[in-house]
């Protein structure tokens, strides 16, 4: 996906989703912090079907994302499927507040314990203070029940937003701050040369977001940036008066860099950069030496961030798949997945290669991480996937 920086992009900001029954508030509520009706009220349950996102800036936690969510009570074959959708939006949700609207409690346990499992902030909110009876009954119980403070607010007048304000700020992860793309690799004064070959993935006028977002840090930390397509690597690297401190490429061109690069110059990819921002990257280059073992017979998942329509030579799609193939069968599984369509059930796969995630949020890569380790199905991304095969995986450097 091409995209340019007018905004912060929603993979870089904080999710907060608004969770709870049906008709417990939460359009409301969101409404009330975004300061217009980006969420549809209504007195009928189940409004909500489909997540609903709001980017915003909140004054102390900055860019974020807004997530309203269809009841965690729906019913029926179609309740089940916003259910889903909504247990979705959790593993990309950095603070949870769960609203309570009566005394039972059940169901807001269970999603209680699932926003713990994950180390996800959670925050019980009372909402409709200006109409809800029994307020401070409804508060011991939440109190008895997860031993937290509840936060009572009034979508109507306003009354609990700053305090719910300044809980979220005091729930958010000391470790959230956005994590560098580029690390200890690059400092203030060093030469770096990208190398970026516009194939068909790269719209004409534009650059992808990792390209995009890299350039940006590059620059803010006032490293001299040299980027040129890989056919002009040999003019480039001509034209500098000592080699450049790091080269940053397309994992598709390692070799090719990899072999013309001066000696003392540090290799990269944007894709192995964007696994150590948003992933594991010792977890994704410990699970690459499964690729050592696959067979024909194996079955491999190639799970995309991007929904797009399949492109000639796309790196997903068609050239890992390609290079999988020529080494170890033609014969062998591969299965595609887009998006947030990422299975639960992963015993079926000997080897999991997601893409550099720059679409998404940390969060969520890592609710994916955690879900192959939990299945024990080794998990490595495409640049760390080619560099493997290309045979300079050790040749790469990453950030710790």
């Amino acid at each position: 996906m091409a995209v340019t920086l007018h905004e912060t992009p929603s993979a870089n900001r904080i999710h907060i989703g608004f969770y709870g029954k049906r008709n417990s508030g939460k359009s409301s509520l969101l409404n009330a912090f975004a300061g217009q009706e980006v969420s549809i009220v209504s007195q009928e349950a189940g409004t909500t079907t489909d997540p609903v996102n709001k980017p915003m800036e909140i004054h102390g936690l900055g860019a974020c994302v807004l997530m309203d969510t269809a009841g965690f009570d729906d019913v029926g074959e179609l309740g089940e499927s916003r259910i889903g959708k909504t247990k979705k939006a959790a593993e990309r949700t950095d603070i949870a507040l769960i609203l309570c609207g009566d005394g039972s409690l059940d169901e807001e346990e269970v999603w209680y314990r699932r926003f713990r499992e994950s180390h996800t902030p959670v925050i019980f909110v009372i909402s409709k203070a200006d109409v809800r009876e029994n307020i401070e009954g409804l508060s011991v119980l939440i109190k008895e029940r997860f031993g937290e403070e509840a936060v009572v607010v009034s979508a109507k007048d306003g009354g609990g937003l700053e305090q719910l304000k300044e809980r979220m700020l005091r729930a958010l992860p000391e470790d959230y701050a956005q994590r560098s793309i580029t690390g200890d690799l690059a400092k203030a004064g060093d030469t770096v040369l990208l190398v970026m070959p516009q194939d068909i993935q790269a719209p004409k006028g534009r650059l992808i977001l990792p390209q995009v977002q890299t350039i940006r840090e590059l620059l803010d930390k006032k490293c001299l940036v040299m980027s040129v397509t890989t056919d002009g690597l040999d003019d480039a690297l001509a034209a500098l008066s000592k080699a450049p401190k790091l080269i940053i490429t397309d994992s598709q061109v390692f070799r090719t860099v990899y072999e013309k690069k001066p000696q003392e110059s540090i290799l990269t990819s944007f894709s192995a950069l964007f696994a150590a921002q948003k992933g594991d990257i010792e977890y994704y280059r410990q699970s690459a030496e499964a690729i050592g073992a696959l067979t024909e017979n194996s079955r491999v998942l190639v799970a995309e961030c991007c929904t797009h329509a399949p492109l000639a030579e796309d790196i997903g799609r068609v050239k890992l798949p390609r290079m999988l193939r020529q080494k170890y069968g033609e014969g062998m599984d591969i299965e595609i997945v887009s998006g947030t369509d990422f299975p639960e059930d992963l015993s079926g796969y000997d080897l999991i290669i997601q893409c550099g995630a720059c679409m998404f949020n940390r969060k969520y890569v890592f609710a994916r991480i955690g879900r192959a380790k939990r299945q024990g199905i080794p998990m490595t991304n495409y640049g760390v996937a080619i560099a493997y095969l290309t045979g300079i995986l050790d040749q790469i450097s990453y950030v710790k």
